[in-house]
């Protein structure tokens, strides 16, 4: 047996090599045949442990008070869809992971309308499992929805997200605690090394990350890897924040307007080995519309004139422009433009413009009010396990 312990005075913890517990498919071409044989009894969320991770901290200005307070030390989120080759892997590597630390955690999975066995796997993992609670969707909502109902869901005084596609190492989970425990209250993943294609995701990726920074520069935070969804926040957080949409890739930039403190660390990341990735070249057209949201709230949540008034005078620069060039081409190269011409249709894009902003900016400050009522853009169909 391999024991680490950290030197830092904030962390004590022993990492075991070893695995807890045999987690195995009964035939490799059916994977709903699963079993798991822990080292020890699964314990339950009164149970104590006999090490410690000193200090789990957690901020108490975020609202601590009007929320239930957590039972467990970790949770760990995880979305699903479609993802049955890679659950078993994962499973029992990150059971492995979190045995290491000998700490009262729980795994939520949420099945993010699924087509393939990949609940039948989930099923079978909660029956043998405690820690392991199944959230099931009526339909796919997307990775936003099945974070946010992690969240609600999640007991731990720290959430830990990470991917199903095996992609992301469960192995990197000590080491944000590590960095949490500086002093931290999100720790941000950073797939320095990336294992993706470089045109369809690497480089749509790095493009995306320079332009949400230059976006949200006013707010302090600066990341390098914005989509990295393994990351590490404090409960104070995620029972905080409201996202929908594509904006859970923008946590970090809500989390900055709670007051906390952000680090980012390299992590490990490996190539898909089964399945197909749900991202593509699709995706960016919406992810950049939610990047106008996103620079709204950051800049004009709190002084809506402000930012209105910035969006008016522009328009009015760009219309007097117009009025000014046509009249030029009108006196100079001496075409039959009337004025009357000229006034009437730059007005016309003017207004027009101002309409179509005004009336998408005024629909998101509806539906992030709404948001914050705690009003779920999700079904769930059923809760399994926990």
């Amino acid at each position: 047996m391999h024991t680490h312990s950290s030197n830092s005075s904030h962390l004590n913890v022993s990492f075991s090599s070893e695995h807890s517990g045999n987690f195995t498919a009964a035939h490799n071409d059916d994977p709903s045949q699963v079993s798991y044989s822990p080292a020890y009894p699964p314990h339950s969320a009164g149970e104590g442990s006999h090490c410690t991770i000193e200090p789990m901290r957690m901020v108490n200005d975020y609202g601590e008070s009007t929320i239930p307070p957590a039972t467990r030390d970790l949770s760990i989120v995880i979305p699903v869809c479609n993802e049955e080759a890679n659950l078993i892997p994962l499973y029992t590597e990150l059971r492995e992971v979190l045995d290491s630390l000998h700490r009262n955690t729980e795994i939520l999975f949420i099945n993010d309308g699924s087509t393939d066995n990949s609940l039948t796997i989930l099923e079978e993992l909660a029956c043998h499992d405690t820690e392991v609670k199944v959230i099931d969707f009526r339909r796919n909502y997307g990775q936003t929805a099945a974070l946010s109902a992690g969240f609600a869901s999640s007991q731990g005084r720290i959430v830990i997200t990470l991917d199903a596609d095996g992609q992301n190492d469960p192995h990197d989970i000590p080491r944000l605690l590590e960095k949490m425990a500086e002093g931290y209250d999100l720790v941000n993943g950073w797939r320095k090394d990336r294992k993706d294609r470089l045109f369809s995701r690497r480089l749509p990726s790095i493009i995306a990350n320079r332009i949400i920074n230059r976006l949200i520069e006013g707010t302090g935070v600066q990341l390098k890897d914005f989509g990295c969804t393994l990351k590490a926040y404090k409960r104070g957080i995620v029972k905080n924040i409201s996202i929908y949409g594509e904006m859970h890739r923008f946590i970090p930039v809500f989390a900055a307007w709670l007051g906390v403190n952000i680090a980012e660390i390299p992590v490990n990341h490996r190539p898909r080995k089964h399945g197909s990735t749900k991202y593509s070249l699709s995706r960016v057209p919406r992810v950049i519309f939610d990047l106008i949201v996103v620079r709204f709230f950051a800049d004009g949540m709190s002084r809506p004139i402000q930012f209105f008034g910035k969006i008016a005078r522009r328009i009015t620069e760009l219309g007097f422009s117009g009025i000014f060039a046509l009249w030029l081409i009108k006196h100079y190269a001496h075409r039959n433009i009337s004025a009357e011409t000229l006034l009437i249709l730059t007005a016309l894009v003017c207004i027009t413009a101002l309409q179509v902003t005004l009336m998408g900016l005024t629909g998101e400050l509806l539906l992030h009010s709404r948001m914050s009522g705690k009003k779920e853009q999700y079904v769930v169909r059923q809760i399994i396990g926990g």
